[in-house]
């Protein structure tokens, strides 16, 4: 199964969805701790589960075509739709990993931008949470009719 980009996009789907919040609520412990070393490690969890979008969206790109062969007309539209938003929003992941990396980098050379940082990398962070849950609501639809609650997307005009 791990020569099938679809299964691999289905199981990798949920390092970003699920590890994402954990990575963030072990930063927000960590700011209000007002531990460093914490604070670092949350940064860089944030940082590494945000990046972890990049194969999601990779192999979802590689078995799109498979995907759509398989699923029935209303499956097709919400595949697109699913597609669409991927494109639009996968750049909110990798702005949080690079404000998650470029906070690490900062830190050790002037220590004082480790919470501005680390804020910042916070609310890009929830930013991307809530596009992959919206990303994912569609992807859900394509094969699994107990999860369409409204009528199939039209196509953009």
């Amino acid at each position: 199964m791990l020569d099938q980009p679809e299964y691999l996009h289905v199981v990798t789907n949920h390092l970003p969805l699920i590890g994402l919040p954990v990575a963030m609520l072990a930063l927000i412990a960590a700011l209000v701790t007002r531990d460093r070393t914490a604070t670092l490690i949350g940064l860089a969890l944030v940082g590494l589960l945000a990046l972890s979008a990049w194969p999601v969206y990779h192999y979802g790109e590689e078995g799109y075509d498979r995907v759509l062969s398989m699923a029935d007309e209303a499956g097709g539209k919400f595949l697109a739709q699913h597609r669409a938003l991927a494109d639009r929003w996968i750049f909110l992941y990798y702005l949080s990993a690079g404000v998650a990396a470029l906070g690490l980098t900062l830190a050790w050379k002037w220590p004082r931008t480790l919470v501005a940082s680390s804020i910042l990398a916070l609310v890009l962070a929830a930013a991307s949470l809530a596009a992959g849950i919206v990303i994912a609501k569609a992807g859900g639809a394509v094969r699994h009719r107990e999860f369409r609650f409204t009528p199939p997307p039209q196509p953009p005009a």
